[in-house]
């Protein structure tokens, strides 16, 4: 019996380049070697190895691998997106570890921290050495960022910050945290280290999604920080909104990664399974799950490479179009999850196989860095160019 991988199905390895199909593979290797035969395990007992995995993947090059400087690898857009998708293909929540600490907590240090900013945080980040989050989202203020209630005011020439931020990636682990708050001049950006006076970070448990990363609720009581820490180049709510924009991409791939993990594992079932003395792949309403669930991938996988290319011309892509690839990709990739799901019938929930794993990541995937909904509206603004949002 002859197969074709989903992703082979329309050639389109003869649309990357040697150098990005080396990436691809040197990440699916790392990825088949250290996170699948444990990642079943980390996920049901809720604990990553977040620190071993950060070494090994600062070691090849994966930390802010887009990133100039600074010990980062410099590598395109497209390259990026491969890694992104060949680590979500194992669990997003490695792809997280990955995404939060270079498009995040990296790249707002890179785009707009001091030069001493950078030097002080950016190597051993590059390295695993160091692990950044990214402090935005609050238990109040998720799609509203606008009026989070974290304040910073001045004390002399220091600043002082009280509030709460919620759902942190890599947040109890972390060595520095970028904060946003608000102060009288709009919103601002710190680089905080985590063992200063006032900082806390505790873990969130009994979630049902992203149980392989490790997620945190940060609480700002009297954090007192010098004039230094604050981002100088950080001006508004424009530049926590730019770094979004700057992790969203991976995400626009590594949902396609989830998707064609459980996409493989439902065509490696259906060709085995037997039912009524035949697979049940021979079966006319299997083959058309898979085809449709095909379909929906290769359209997918052809977004994530335009924007990748377009990226890589013109140094960025406009918020809009970074909007349409992630509620595209991700809201295709959660149906394909439950839709394998059927396919491997009962033993779809089961840990056995990674489908279930995969859907119940792709529920968080859904709605952090935007909802479905909100990109609708930035799309739909861009159409109309009538605002929205709620005032």
């Amino acid at each position: 019996m002859v197969t074709v991988a989903p992703l082979d199905l329309l050639d389109f390895d003869s649309l990357l380049t040697d150098e990005e199909r080396d990436v691809r593979a040197l990440v699916r290797r790392v990825a088949d070697d250290r996170v699948r035969p444990s990642v079943a395990d980390w996920y049901f007992d809720g604990t990553t190895p977040v620190r071993d995995l950060a070494l090994e993947f600062g070691k090849l090059g994966l930390l802010g691998m887009h990133l100039t400087g600074y010990g980062c690898a410099g590598s395109s857009a497209v390259a990026y997106g491969l890694t992104c998708m060949e680590l979500e293909a194992a669990d997003s929540g490695v792809r997280s570890l990955v995404s939060v600490q270079g498009s995040l907590a990296m790249y707002a240090l890179w785009k707009f921290g001091s030069p001493e900013q950078k030097q002080r945080w950016l190597p051993g980040m590059a390295a695993g050495e160091l692990i950044g989050c990214f402090g935005l989202t609050e238990p109040d203020h998720g799609s509203d960022p606008a009026n989070m209630s974290t304040r910073a005011r001045r004390d002399g020439d220091d600043w002082v910050l009280d509030g709460g931020k919620m759902w942190i990636t890599n947040a109890p682990l972390a060595d520095v945290a970028v904060i946003w708050a608000r102060a009288d001049e709009g919103v601002v950006g710190f680089a905080v280290p985590t063992d200063t006076p006032g900082f806390a970070a505790r873990e969130i448990k009994n979630k049902m999604s992203l149980r392989a990363s490790s997620t945190g609720e940060i609480t700002l009581t009297g954090v007192r920080l010098p004039a230094a820490a604050q981002l100088p180049e950080a001006r508004g709510l424009k530049a926590p909104l730019a770094c979004l924009t700057e992790a969203r991409f991976g995400i626009i791939w590594g949902a396609l990664g989830a998707a064609r993990d459980c996409l493989a594992t439902a065509i490696d079932y259906a060709t085995t399974r037997e039912q009524f003395g035949r697979p049940i792949g021979g079966f006319q309403l299997t083959q058309a799950k898979l085809a449709d669930m095909a379909l929906e991938l290769q359209k997918g996988f052809l977004l994530a490479l335009h924007l990748g290319r377009l990226r890589d011309s013109a140094g960025g892509l406009r918020p809009e179009q970074v909007s349409v690839g992630k509620l595209n990709n991700v809201r295709e990739a959660i149906k394909i999850a439950r839709q394998c799901r059927t396919i491997l019938g009962g033993n779809g929930i089961s840990g056995e196989y990674p489908i279930m794993r995969h859907a119940n990541n792709l529920e968080s995937v859904l709605t952090y860095e935007g909802t479905s909904e909100i990109h609708q509206l930035v799309i739909g603004q861009k159409l109309t160019g009538l605002n929205a949002f709620a005032s």
